[in-house]
């Protein structure tokens, strides 16, 4: 097992940043990331940050990934959501069996792992020492520079004999990526340079070592570093959002850019209208920030309480509300200007617009869960 102990996300180096600005409009042509790119998420830390201290990683913390994948979000969202998510589904590859871990990180913690584990896809089939799996998985964020997936399927119960009556199970498995095949699936409106394409299995083994149920996230790890104790629950918006937070103060300072250079050319005050738009645009960002900040200290120093983990879901999905909001203030108020292909205001609120749209962030789903932690919580 390797035991150095490398830095975890304190500074994302400007080398990523630079590379992000250069390549946004390629990696949108492209829809998938450069080999530049992918190299210099990996390099600034994000596949590394999650994995345990004893494969050579930091055990990272939520709250250095959420300011380092807002900072690369502000020049290109679609990087700062693959180098997000590389992070995230390491830590969840950190649940899995101890000789599994060691086949993903024995010779380096720096190994990109992308997934399709929400909902379940695909077949899984009992075999000899282990699993045969077979069929499609959507999208796979950053799948054409992974190393490894992971993949989830409803099963059976090992042992259906033994186990009369038991519900189906929600299974992960970790496949090398060379196993599987990749489908050019990813047409979009936004974070079109993510490449999350679909990927097929044609009967697949996996070894039996290398799977686990999604109830081994729920509830987490008893022992080892904060960021493996914590209930997937509590962060799964968290990887999500934090994207969107940043490419939504690289709109605010583009859109700001936009109207000084608009003012210098008339030698005009910026007009009333224009005025509200700044002032509620980066006063609704600001307001996000703390809340996403709020969730990361949760995460990162409170017990995950069941009114802890539902204010940070709620947390999560109302700040991307509130920055899809402000964004698509700022992208009406440039009016035909914002329509022109190239516009980086366009860019972020195509992006803002799709990333906003997942799941994970829905407000309906948050509320009913704060609600009833609320009100649970009161009656005990």
């Amino acid at each position: 097992m390797l035991t150095t102990t490398p830095s975890g996300l304190t500074k994302v180096p400007a080398t990523l940043i630079r590379h992000a600005q250069r390549d946004a409009a390629l990696i949108e042509n492209r829809r998938q990331l450069t080999d530049t790119l992918a190299e210099a998420i990996t390099e600034a830390g994000f596949a590394r940050h999650f994995v345990p201290r004893r494969w050579g990683g930091p055990a990272g913390d939520f709250t250095s990934l959420l300011h380092a994948s807002a900072n690369v979000a502000e020049a290109c969202a679609s990087t700062a959501w693959c180098a997000t998510l590389y992070a995230a589904h390491a830590r969840l590859a950190a649940y899995l069996p101890e000789q599994a871990q060691h086949d993903l990180w024995a010779d380096t913690p720096d190994v990109r792992i992308a997934a399709s584990v929400m909902p379940p896809q695909g077949a899984a089939s009992i075999a000899q020492n282990g699993w045969t799996l077979s069929g499609t998985w959507s999208f796979a964020s950053g799948i054409a520079h992974a190393e490894w997936v992971l993949l989830a399927s409803w099963t059976l119960p090992a042992i259906p004999s033994e186990q009369p009556g038991k519900p189906r199970e929600h299974r992960i498995f970790a496949v090398p990526r060379t196993h599987l095949t990749t489908i050019d699936t990813w047409h979009t409106l936004g974070l079109r340079g993510t490449g999350s394409n679909a990927v097929q299995a044609d009967d697949v083994h996996v070894p039996a070592h290398r799977s686990m149920l999604l109830t081994d996230l729920i509830p987490p790890q008893a022992e080892g570093a904060p960021c493996h104790t914590v209930p997937f629950s509590m962060v799964a918006g968290l990887q999500f959002a934090a994207p969107i937070l940043g490419a939504a103060r690289g709109a605010l300072q583009t859109w700001i850019s936009s109207m000084s250079e608009r003012q210098k050319t008339d030698g005009q005050e910026v007009p009333p209208k224009f005025q509200q738009v700044l002032a509620r645009s980066s006063g609704e960002i600001q307001a996000a920030q703390l809340l996403l900040e709020q969730a990361a200290h949760h995460a990162d120093d409170k017990a995950p309480t069941p009114l802890n983990i539902a204010e940070n879901q709620r947390n999560t999905a109302l700040a991307a509300e509130w920055c899809a909001a402000a964004v698509d203030r700022l992208f009406r108020a440039q009016g035909v200007r914002a329509q022109a292909d190239g516009d980086p205001v366009q860019r972020h609120w195509r992006d803002i617009t799709a990333a906003a749209g997942h799941a994970t962030l829905g407000f309906e789903r948050a509320a009913t869960a704060h609600a009833q932690a609320v009100f649970v919580s009161r009656h005990r």
